[in-house]
């Protein structure tokens, strides 16, 4: 058998005075025997901040962060390094650290053959990202926990994720042989590897043959929809993601052509959401995904990047459905963060833990005999209003709670008035929660994420001005204060944060999430302090983090991992490259900055034979291609009422456009001559030519509408 096939297969898986100095000592030694019995393992993850990674401190293995020394002494000692990943709310990442790591047997394989680094991906996700690859090209999948086997140089010999104790024992015993007896065929796979991570990143030349325009992006679409679950919402598949980049494309869209597949797939995809089991119905916010095809039973970890892209996607949802329940939900949700999420300083945690009390959604399920108990008012028509889901075919008696009906649509069914059925669902929330409060809170991870915070801020300015809510403006402008004052020392942004941590090396997707922030608050305010900033997060992005060889740009910098990262597909959040592109367009209007509109076409070219085979996983990439098809509009609002005037347009579900102004006269090239005292005008404007100033929102409304092709 050759060393290739080996390794794949490894894949499967005074008296007085002394009394009571003779007391102290005893109860000082017994405090401190105690401590030794309740944690007779410490290793050196004590040392850590990550709660991830203090969640492993006290395991037999003899872990270690991330560090230069960690493989330092792997060289030394020629061992091998197991680096392991994950994130403190990952539900199989506490099953395989009980089941596995905190098992003497393992620990002691572990131990003696070696190397052990534990790595929170929240922290380190460029770690993650490179180390992911391998995974992937080992075994066509990834998640998390992430476990790969690495030579003393970093190069992967082996990947996988969660592993049972006896298939994680069989691996290590095995890899180690192997490592000891065959070196030379270890390092020549771990190098093929690696190469094949490293080619990866190499990028397509630019399609320059590509003239976009409406009736391309309509073929993209035709492909695009081959992956859409027209019945039940969603991508096609066992499993739903909310996928917030998906649900903006499809705003877009939709805001620009009134598709009419487009339009019902969409409300379709966001109603689910809305009324089904992946939102917490009793306390508010979005769990992370559903395991089932009809989002009824979720995973039930709740994440900050999640509910706070769904607050601006259900935001401006609200602007083009005018459904309430899309503005309750984003409103709902609002209210959890600031209650669950939000710290003293006005930042918010990472995250909430999918298990409590040793179960995974234990916090948030209920049996028979609860609700039996526990609801005291109309339990007839609770039972009508709530669909109580079972956990699965074997746990019938745990369920999961979501509305079978829309609120008016039950206030109807039942002839109740909508202050009656707003009464009821109040008090047996009331009652609901008075059941979890006898419960073990799930755990928090928190560690302020400096992208996801940024993510935040963009969703309470949406909220802001699709609810006329000047409350979340103020609420979105001291969180980027903090954000600026914690994440952003001597010029340099931090990926993360929290007290007593060691500084985190930013990332693109800190530059990128942080610059849109700044830029809708720019935007919503027209306070050019804001637009400062954002010139100069963007040169900075562009100083530290622009690759050689392509029009793209790497997730990290430096050379401390095998290779560098290039991301460009969308996941759980938006392809830090592509909304760099968008931003990049969006500024080369702003500014006429003409190289900056260069760069991004030529990333969009780079970009397209990708997009043409597999748009699902491109949808920001096509967002900047329907930017380049369709007529792109600088608005531009000048005058003493601007900031008024923005807030007012800005409630109108328009796309492709750059909303932008000024209270003061201005030299920025939008602005230039235009300032009236005393007097606020709207100016449209395409490719530096503006059509006549109007007062109005409803005359610049208009002036778009006469734009063929130009919809909303």
């Amino acid at each position: 058998m050759s060393f290739n096939t080996e390794i794949l297969n490894l894949n499967r898986k005074p008296m007085r005075c002394c009394f009571f100095l003779s007391l102290l000592v005893v109860l000082l030694a017994t405090f401190v025997l105690t401590a030794q019995e309740t944690h007779k393992y410490t290793n050196q993850l004590i040392e850590e901040t990550s709660p991830y990674l203090l969640q492993h401190a006290h395991n037999p293995v003899d872990w270690q962060p991330w560090s230069d020394a960690a493989f330092a002494q792997a060289k030394e000692e020629n061992k091998l390094v197991v680096v392991s990943i994950g994130y403190s709310s990952c539900h199989w990442c506490h099953v395989m650290e009980e089941e596995t790591f905190s098992q003497e047997d393992v620990a002691q394989v572990m131990n003696e053959n070696f190397i052990n680094i534990k790595v929170d991906r929240e922290e380190r996700p460029d770690v993650d990202q490179v180390y992911m690859k391998a995974v992937q090209l080992i075994t066509g999948k990834g998640g998390w926990p992430l476990n790969v086997i690495v030579l003393p140089d970093g190069k992967p010999l082996y990947g996988g994720t969660y592993h049972k104790k006896d298939e994680w024992l069989q691996l290590l015993n095995s890899l180690s042989k192997t490592y000891a007896e065959k070196p030379e065929q270890a390092a020549a796979f771990a190098q093929r590897l690696t190469t094949g991570i490293q080619e990866e990143q190499q990028q397509a030349a630019a399609n320059t043959s590509v003239q976009y325009r409406p009736e391309l992006i309509e073929t993209l679409f035709n492909t695009y929809q081959q992956e859409w679950d027209m019945k039940n919402g969603g991508r096609k598949g066992f499993e739903k993601f909310m996928l917030p980049a998906h649900l903006n494309l499809l705003l877009d869209y939709v805001s620009l052509t009134q598709d009419a597949k487009s339009k019902t797939f969409l409300e379709q995809t966001l109603d689910a959401i809305a009324m089904r089991g992946v939102y917490d119905h009793v306390s508010g916010g979005f769990f992370r995904y559903s395991v089932d095809p009809l989002w009824k039973i979720p995973h039930f970890e709740k994440m900050l990047s999640d509910n706070a892209q769904l607050i601006s996607v259900y935001a401006r949802a609200y602007t083009l459905f005018d459904k309430p329940i899309y503005r309750q939900r984003a409103e709902e949700t609002i209210t959890f963060l600031n209650n669950q999420f939000k710290t003293k300083e006005g930042s918010f945690i990472a995250a909430l833990d999918a298990d409590s009390d040793g179960k995974e959604g234990g916090y948030y399920l209920y049996n028979t005999n609860q609700l039996e108990t526990a609801i005291t008012t109309e339990k007839e028509l609770f039972d009508a209003y709530y669909t109580q889901e079972p956990l699965s075919r074997f746990e019938t008696d745990i369920l999961h709670l979501y509305p079978t009906q829309t609120d008016a649509a039950f206030a109807a069914s039942y002839k109740l008035s909508a202050e009656q059925v707003a009464q009821l669902i109040t008090q047996w929330k009331s009652e609901l929660q008075q059941v979890r409060s006898t419960r073990s809170l799930p755990r928090a991870d928190d560690k302020i994420i400096v992208p996801w915070n940024a993510m935040m801020i963009s969703g309470l300015v949406a909220a802001a001005h699709s609810f006329e809510q000047p409350d979340y403006l103020k609420q979105a402008k001291a969180l980027y204060s903090v954000l600026m004052q914690n994440a952003y020392k001597d010029g340099t942004l931090m990926h993360s944060y929290k007290a007593h941590s060691d500084t985190a090396p930013a990332f693109l997707d800190d530059y990128v999430f942080m610059s849109q922030a700044t830029l809708d608050l720019y935007s919503s305010t027209t306070n050019t302090e804001y637009l400062e900033t954002l010139n100069q997060l963007i040169t900075d992005t562009q100083t530290h983090f622009k690759d050689a060889n392509s029009p793209f740009y790497t997730f990290n910098t430096g050379d401390e991992l095998i290779t560098n990262i290039i991301t460009t597909n969308d996941g759980v959040q938006p392809s830090a490259n592509a909304l760099l592109a968008q931003l990049l367009f969006k500024l080369g209007h702003l500014n006429y900055n003409t190289a900056y509109l260069e760069q991004s076409k030529a990333m969009l070219l780079a970009m397209h034979d990708n997009l043409k085979e597999q748009p699902w996983s491109y949808t920001q990439w096509l967002a900047l291609a329907i930017q380049h098809s369709y007529p792109f509009y600088e608005i531009a609002v000048v005058g003493p009422d601007a900031v008024q005037r923005i807030d007012d347009f800005s409630r109108q579900p328009v796309a492709n456009r750059l909303l932008i102004g000024t209270t003061v006269d201005s030299e920025l090239p939008l602005f230039e001559s235009r300032f009236v005292p005393e007097k606020t005008y709207i100016y449209v404007c395409e490719g530096r030519a503006c059509k006549l100033p109007v007062t109005t929102v409803a005359q610049a409304l208009k002036q778009l509408e006469a734009v063929e092709g130009f919809g909303f």
